[in-house]
């Protein structure tokens, strides 16, 4: 099977987390950074790289280079939080999630593709959840593996979708300056320029004993990655052992029909991602997390084990009931929904067959239909008190 591989990059992360927070900042050349003598940057805004600075650079350079910057001192803490977001994005559509850095990651969809939609799909889907819950834009590269996935969500940055078909790879890649292949040092490149290989072409069909002098023993490997050939898996940061939904309300809940139209929400989100990973679940757990920031989890088992949204659904809300019930009319800033015990066989009882067959069908109809026209597209009756969580 061909997989379907993303690269998810955030455009100048760190400087769009500063411009969207202080609106004076933006359509300025922004460079984040330190202010001292040994400073460097961190990240730079699209309007400050026109004069050549980049990440990385010695703070004294870029001022040379832009003497008019607006220089912000890093908030690391401010940019993991926004990350946290970023990432619980990710893993709505697969586990298989390898994490670079705070704004870069690596996923596979392969197998989440029946039920969520096509590699392009899921990749404009998680570039608008993303823009909704950040206000932050993201380009995205779909490959049939992770070299070619980076390569491709560089090429229309910022905010740029590129796919790239099994069949596309040579044609796409081969125009590409030499000096965009990943790993391709600083060093090595005038090397290769110098002797007339300056694309990835070049590289792809120049003879090996053209190349031994630059690459040695890994002149084979150089000329592969040249036309694109990867098979690195994506290896996931964690096994997941429980797969969750949460969203953090702008302003504390304390209605509970409110509560339990977000709690329906967040239910059918977790199932339906249980459903495009093949899982089924046989814990529910509801977080809770009061106005005075008091965290509080309550689970109960489920039986049989499923991925239907209705049971979980139902487990959740009565959870949650008796959380209410202990606690009334206590306003709640965060609400979530998770499915732990998590297995890959069935264990249907016969006397549930026939409720069970109905609820499929239903979760796959739906499932469907966001499939093709997005996760907004169709709403579980349950949910429409309150609008989708974000």
């Amino acid at each position: 099977m061909t997989r379907s591989i993303l690269h998810v990059d955030m455009d100048a992360f760190y400087a769009s987390v500063e411009m969207r927070d202080n609106p004076e900042l933006r359509g300025k050349p922004v460079i984040v950074g330190g202010l001292g003598g040994r400073g460097v940057v961190a990240a730079a805004s699209y309007e400050v790289r026109k004069y050549g600075v980049h990440s990385a650079m010695p703070m004294r350079e870029a001022l040379q280079r832009c003497p008019h910057a607006v220089c912000v001192k890093p908030r690391f803490e401010r940019y993991k939080a926004v990350s946290s977001t970023v990432f619980e994005i990710f893993h709505r559509f697969t586990p298989l999630v390898q994490g670079l850095s705070l704004d870069e990651a690596f996923l596979d969809v392969t197998h989440s593709q029946r039920a969520l939609g096509s590699a392009e799909s899921i990749a404009r889907q998680i570039k608008q959840l993303i823009l909704e819950q950040t206000q932050l834009t993201a380009s995205v590269g779909v490959a049939p593996n992770k070299l070619v996935a980076k390569i491709a969500s560089d090429l229309r940055k910022p905010d740029g979708l590129v796919v790239v078909t099994p069949e596309q790879v040579t044609s796409i890649l081969d125009p590409l300056p030499i000096r965009r292949l990943h790993g391709l040092g600083n060093k090595t490149a005038p090397l290769l320029e110098r002797i007339g290989i300056v694309t990835l072409r070049d590289l792809r069909l120049a003879p090996d004993a053209t190349l031994r002098s630059v690459f040695g023993k890994y002149t084979s490997q150089m000329k592969a990655r040249a036309a694109g050939e990867d098979d690195r898996p994506v290896i996931p940061d964690y096994d997941e052992k429980q797969i969750s939904s949460e969203t953090t309300f702008d302003k504390d809940i304390v209605d509970p029909s409110q509560l339990h139209a977000v709690l329906a929400q967040l239910a059918d989100r977790t199932a339906a991602r249980l459903r495009a990973q093949g899982w089924l679940s046989e814990r529910v757990t509801v977080k809770i997390r009061r106005h005075d920031f008091k965290t509080y989890t309550r689970q109960c088992a489920v039986r049989p084990a499923t991925q239907e949204t209705k049971p979980l659904a139902e487990a959740a809300a009565k959870l949650l009931n008796e959380w209410i019930k202990a606690q009334p009319r206590t306003p709640i800033r965060l609400l979530g929904v998770g499915a732990g015990d998590l297995t890959a066989q069935p264990q249907l009882e016969l006397f549930a067959a026939q409720e069970s067959k109905k609820n499929q069908h239903l979760d796959a109809a739906l499932d469907g239909i966001r499939a093709k026209f997005g996760n907004t597209a169709v709403s579980r009756a349950s949910s429409l008190k309150h609008r989708e969580p974000r």
